[in-house]
């Protein structure tokens, strides 16, 4: 017996099936009557099942989603699923989704023999990690939080507050998560001069060219036409239905390194050890669909300072809070911070556990 011709709620129990949306989208675009079929009161709990089988856990996802300056972020929210709710959670899944690539280029970055993919646990770890450190950055890396009140005690223990929802081990997944995309930062998106000095003598053992490399950081000038506006391209490409990049691999490889009368790789670095070290803090306050953004479109230094200064003001020489808020409830927990962080180096906690 044809599937089309089967009865409706043998139909709906295989839409319930469905392990992605994109199953479920393929799926009732695939005959008439299964398109009537989904397009029917049960739409939306069809789609809200299929995301939370690919985007789970749900709850830290509903956190992320419906946080907003009224409330403190440590507050847990309930909030009724809706299309409009549910279309925030896909966007920000396919995120999550992403870094479950991302993570194990990274986390078996020397001990590259032994790489593998992540298992479902550890899919599922890695998601809600992105979706925790993805909360705290909306809740306190924005411009209601400056340098000057960053370490004010009423500040910090706000901070601390939302930390402390979390176990220990939870933690650990989170700034496991976290150091993996400190890797990204420094030797993709704001690599240091010696990083693209060493990428260029290994791509081009032959050249000889001395790169030039900036003493300092040239944001571009506020009175340039070019800049007069920017424009945050990621919140345009973040709301887009079916965002696409906009720079293909190809593309970054032959501009990052391209060495011309017009462009020298040296232009790329970000400064030596400390000016890049404090480059650096500042750009770990993106969260981790900026980051994923930036390293997906912005492959030139001047597109990454455009998109820092579309951000404000407050973001400059304002570095990130988590790894200090994390020190501070380790050590509220009788715990040791660095002791946390060589057992996530030895994958003895955090998102990949050996």
């Amino acid at each position: 017996m044809p599937l089309n011709h089967l009865a409706t709620e043998l139909l709906l129990h295989i839409f319930y099936s469905c392990q992605s949306v994109a199953d479920v989208l393929s799926l009732a675009s695939s005959c008439r009557r299964f398109h009537r079929v989904f397009n029917t009161s049960n739409k939306l709990q069809i789609l809200t099942g299929a995301a939370q089988a690919e985007f789970s856990p749900f709850h830290d996802i509903i956190q992320l989603v419906t946080q907003n300056s009224s409330q403190p972020a440590h507050l847990v929210r309930e909030a009724p699923i809706s299309f409009a709710l549910l279309k925030q959670i896909v966007q920000i899944g396919h995120v999550a989704r992403k870094w479950e690539t991302i993570y194990p280029l990274k986390k078996w970055k020397t001990d590259y023999e032994n790489r593998r993919s992540l298992t479902d646990g550890e899919c599922f770890r890695l998601r809600r990690a992105v979706y925790r450190l993805w909360l705290y950055h909306r809740a306190f890396h924005n411009r209601l939080y400056d340098r000057f009140s960053r370490s004010l005690r009423h500040i910090v223990l706000e901070r601390a507050q939302l930390l402390h929802n979390w176990s220990t081990i939870e933690l650990a997944e989170t700034e496991d998560l976290r150091l993996v995309i400190d890797d990204v930062v420094q030797n993709h998106i704001c690599p240091s001069n010696g990083t693209i000095q060493r990428k260029f003598r290994k791509r081009f053992p032959e050249n000889n060219h001395q790169l030039t490399f900036n003493i300092h950081l040239n944001y571009p000038s506020a009175s340039s036409s070019m800049f007069e506006k920017p424009t945050n391209h990621f919140e345009q490409y973040f709301h887009t239905a079916h965002p696409t990049n906009f720079v293909d691999n190809a593309a970054k490889y032959r501009s990052k390194f391209r060495n011309d009368l017009f462009h020298d790789p040296g232009y790329e670095g970000w400064g030596d050890e400390i000016p890049h070290y404090y480059v650096v803090q500042d750009m770990m306050k993106l969260d981790p669909g900026q980051v994923l953004w930036l390293r997906e479109n912005a492959p030139l230094k001047e597109q990454v300072e455009t998109f820092v200064l579309s951000l404000g003001e407050w973001f400059q020489n304002n570095g990130e809070t988590f790894g200090e808020t994390l020190e501070w409830v380790m050590k509220e927990r009788g715990d040791d911070v660095e002791e946390l962080r060589s057992a996530i180096s030895d994958r003895q906690v955090g998102i990949v556990r050996d």
